[in-house]
């Protein structure tokens, strides 16, 4: 699977941006969907994660309530709607791909495939 991700930008703390990640090489069917960022100087966090049919969904405490994480499968693509941002949003947001795993792996290592990561800016 090879995953792009896009939709990062420079936005004012209190903003929105929308982002995507498409997949190529293979259906997603079966494959959990993350999000993870990373911010300058720190690990790789999770941020959510949903299920291959796509109600099953699971956020990080800190992101919980302002972002969102959704699917198209017949897209073949995965969303992460981010609201009220803030200027600790600030990082390298990736998504990730795991077969037949679960809506609450949060470990790098549990994800199989990885998309190259758009940049978020927030500013104060």
């Amino acid at each position: 699977v090879q995953l792009q991700a896009s939709g990062g930008g420079l936005v004012q703390a209190g903003g929105s941006l929308r982002l995507s990640c498409a997949a190529s090489g293979r259906t997603l069917r079966n494959y959990i969907m993350g999000w993870f960022r990373q911010a300058p100087g720190k690990e790789r966090e999770f941020v959510a994660a949903i299920g291959w049919s796509g109600p099953t969904t699971y956020y990080a405490d800190s992101v919980k309530g302002r972002f969102t994480i959704s699917r198209d499968n017949a897209k073949n693509t995965v969303y992460l709607q981010i609201n009220s941002l803030k200027p600790e949003d600030t990082a390298v947001y990736y998504c990730a791909a795991a077969y037949s795993g679960s809506v609450y792996y949060t470990e790098t290592s549990q994800y199989n495939f990885w998309g190259q990561g758009t940049l978020v800016t927030v500013s104060s």
